[in-house]
């Protein structure tokens, strides 16, 4: 692998901006992808991302900024994607150019909708790239406490230890501690499935549940997480790194997590459809939700997910989430 790589991003919204942030801290040039002309003169102009993390000022000596797709594709060895899962199909449909031989980072934390597919695999499948050129990003590590520059753990998993150990000395920072993980599938689907259990916290939440009952549902969580990801793909694993977690948590119970955000609402007595309006940013775990609950199904011997199986009644089958979680909490323990 070259010495010296030209990292992208793809994305505006408040991750995509956090990691250009991150990097800026130790690259002197970043290419990023902005896809609206407006939004892109306006940072060109105003040194900061007017709707996202606004307080962070950019170097913009560092940032090389377009909205051609292709071009930023065709610049970069390192393209890192940063865009909500529901739109990354349609974004990845946009790019002409073979990006197959190019490294792929997957910091989006959640499942294809409209494939079914891990983000990697939905990249492997459409855009022939080889698994052990993908790497994932792991948490704990919110946006907005990026832009405050409070210390944040970033893990970064990839099948090909160069690869992992390049992208951990490039995001490392005196506010970002970082590790490499080999274990790419179980990373990718922590994320994707803490925000299912968010949710269930910010439902519980909504609904005038205190922090005896978060704190058994956050252990239970957890555990549900253990016997889902080991269906999916058995090895050894330590569920209590802090990938899975500590991703969980920090999840589960900051103000800043947006899945959380959605759940309080639905518990509050918003409608799916009012609450997803009323929020500025995409919650991965409504679409996440689904996958989860009908991946279980296809197992030949489904892992016990009661937590899931709430989630899921209350999102897709309309259930009262009042009388749903009245029967979860009798199968927690």
């Amino acid at each position: 692998m070259a010495t010296k790589l030209n990292y992208a991003v793809f994305g505006h919204g408040s991750w995509a901006t956090a990691i250009v942030k991150m990097l800026s801290e130790n690259l002197d040039t970043i290419y990023w992808y902005v896809k609206r002309p407006q939004l892109l003169s306006y940072i060109e102009k105003e040194n900061h991302n007017p709707r996202y993390l606004s307080s962070v000022e950019f170097d913009l000596t560092k940032l090389k900024l377009s909205c051609d797709v292709d071009f930023i594709a065709n610049k970069a060895d390192v393209l890192i994607f940063a865009i909500p899962s529901a739109y990354i199909s349609q974004e990845l449909e946009s790019i002409s150019v073979d990006i197959s031989k190019k490294i792929i980072v997957s910091a989006i934390k959640g499942i294809v909708p409209d494939t079914g597919l891990l983000v990697t695999e939905h990249f492997n499948k459409t855009k022939n790239v080889p698994i052990s050129k993908i790497a994932v990003i792991g948490g704990p590590c919110h946006a907005e406490e990026v832009a405050l520059e409070r210390l944040s753990y970033l893990t970064l998993a990839c099948k090909d230890p160069n690869i992992s150990r390049k992208l951990v000395s490039v995001f490392r920072s005196h506010y970002i501690k970082t590790n490499a993980h080999k274990d790419v599938i179980g990373v990718e689907h922590a994320a994707m499935l803490k925000n299912i259990y968010a949710i269930a916290a910010g439902i519980s939440h909504g609904l005038g549940y205190g922090d005896n009952f978060q704190s058994v549902l956050m252990s239970s969580a957890i555990r549900e997480m253990k016997r889902f990801i080991k269906k999916v793909f058995k090895m050894k694993r330590k569920i209590n790194e802090t990938v899975y977690l500590g991703d969980l948590l920090v999840t589960g119970y900051s103000t800043f997590s947006r899945n959380r955000m959605f759940g309080n609402m639905i518990g509050k007595g918003y409608t799916v459809k009012s609450a997803q309006m009323e929020m500025n940013m995409v919650a991965e775990g409504y679409y996440a939700t689904k996958i989860a609950y009908k991946t279980n199904k296809e197992f030949p011997l489904s892992a016990r997910t009661p937590i899931i199986n709430t989630v899921y009644d209350v999102l897709y089958n309309k259930k009262l989430p009042k009388r749903a979680f009245k029967e979860l909490s009798d199968k927690l323990n």
